[in-house]
C-alpha cells in the first residue's frame, strides 16, 4: 500500500479511536502547531521569528507547538503527522513543495483541524483541504523584477536566472511573472536558467559555473530571492566582473543586506516579500474560531527597493 494511504488512514482510525473512547486530553487552551519548512536563512528566520513572538504575546489563550522540516519534504509530512497526533487545534503550515503534501491536508482534515497556508501554496482546495493561503503574489513579484530589468537594460539583455527549490510555488510562480514580463522584447534572453535552492552559498557556486561556461556573455542575473543575488554577486566579483556595472543584478525578498547592497550599487533591484507572517495569520485565526467568512487567498502588498529609496527602507529591514 503507499506510504500516503497508509499515512491517511492511520491518522483517521487514530482519531476516530479518541473520539469513541471519550479520550480526548482536556484542554484549557487551544494549541497552535507551526510546520516550518526549514529553519535557515534571514527570510525563514525572520517568519519563524515573527510568529513565535505573536505565540509568546497570546500564551495565556494559546499552547504553541513548532516543527521544523530540515527543507525536507517527507520530515514535513511527518511533522504534519505529529501535529495531528498531539491534538492541535490549528496547523500554520509553511509548504516546502507545491505538490507532496496533500494526503497530509486531507488528514488534518478528516480531524477537523484548520490549516493555514503561510508564504508557499500546496495543491488543494481553500476551504476544504485548507482555510486560506497568506502570502505574497509571486507572480507579480517576478514581473516586477523583469519589468525593471526590461527597462534598466533597454531592452536588451543576456540573462542568468537562479531558480528557488524545485517543485516549490514561490520558484514557479516567480519563474513565470519574469518570463511574463520579458516576452515581448526578443533581445532579453535567458541564456541559462539553474536551481540553487534559496541559498547563498549554493548561488555563489552555480554562478561560477554558470560564468566559466558562459563568460562575458551574462549581462543580467535574474535571483528569486536576495541569498542567491548575493551568492552571485560574490561569484561576479570573485571572477573579476563588476555587478552594478557589467552585469545587473534583480531580485526578491527586500532583506536588509540585500538594501545594503543596493546603496552600494551592486544590486539593482529587489522587491520585497515581507515575511513578518505572526500578527496577520494569528489575527485570521481568531477570525475563522469567531465564525467570521475568510477569504480564499490574503495577499499582502509588497515595495519595491531601488537606489531612490533603499536608503529609507535599510533599518527596518530584516
Amino acid at each position: 500500500m503507499p506510504k500516503f494511504l497508509v499515512f491517511s488512514a492511520y491518522v483517521v482510525i487514530t482519531v476516530s479511536a479518541f473520539l469513541l473512547s471519550g479520550c480526548i486530553r482536556e484542554k484549557t487552551k487551544k494549541i497552535v502547531g507551526f510546520s516550518q519548512t526549514e529553519n535557515i536563512g534571514p527570510w525563514r528566520i525572520a517568519e519563524t521569528n515573527s510568529i513565535k513572538e505573536e505565540a509568546a504575546k497570546r500564551k495565556q489563550t494559546y499552547d504553541f507547538l513548532m516543527t521544523d522540516a530540515q527543507g525536507q519534504t517527507s520530515k514535513q509530512f511527518a511533522d504534519i503527522e505529529d501535529l495531528i497526533a498531539r491534538q492541535v487545534d490549528v496547523i500554520f503550515l509553511a509548504p516546502r513543495e507545491y505538490e507532496g503534501l496533500t494526503p497530509a491536508l486531507e488528514a488534518a482534515r478528516a480531524a477537523k483541524i484548520p490549516v493555514f497556508l503561510i508564504d508557499r501554496e500546496a495543491a488543494g482546495k481553500p476551504g476544504e483541504h485548507f482555510v486560506s493561503f497568506l502570502g505574497s503574489d509571486f507572480i507579480t513579484q517576478g514581473r516586477r523584477v523583469g519589468e525593471w530589468l526590461t527597462k534598466a537594460s533597454n531592452g536588451k539583455a543576456s540573462i542568468v536566472e537562479l531558480t528557488g527549490t524545485a517543485g516549490s510555488s514561490v520558484a514557479i510562480d516567480r519563474a513565470k511573472g519574469f518570463r511574463d514580463a520579458i516576452a515581448n522584447y526578443p533581445k532579453m534572453k535567458i541564456i541559462a536558467t539553474q536551481t540553487a535552492d534559496f541559498s547563498r552559498a549554493a548561488a555563489q557556486r552555480v554562478m561560477e559555473n554558470i560564468i566559466q561556461a558562459k563568460g562575458s556573455d551574462i549581462t543580467a542575473v535574474y535571483a528569486h530571492n536576495d541569498e542567491m543575488a548575493l551568492g552571485a554577486i560574490q561569484a561576479l566579483k570573485s571572477a573579476g566582473m563588476k555587478p552594478g556595472k557589467d552585469v545587473m543584478v534583480g531580485s526578491i525578498d527586500g532583506q536588509k543586506a540585500a538594501l545594503e547592497a543596493i546603496i552600494r550599487g551592486e544590486l539593482g533591484v529587489s522587491v520585497e516579500s515581507n515575511p513578518r507572517f505572526g500578527p496577520l495569520v494569528f489575527a485570521t485565526m481568531e477570525e475563522y474560531f469567531a465564525g467570521k467568512k475568510i477569504p480564499p487567498r490574503i495577499i499582502l502588498k509588497d515595495r519595491l527597493f531601488d537606489v531612490t529609496n533603499a536608503k529609507d527602507f535599510v533599518d527596518e529591514a530584516y
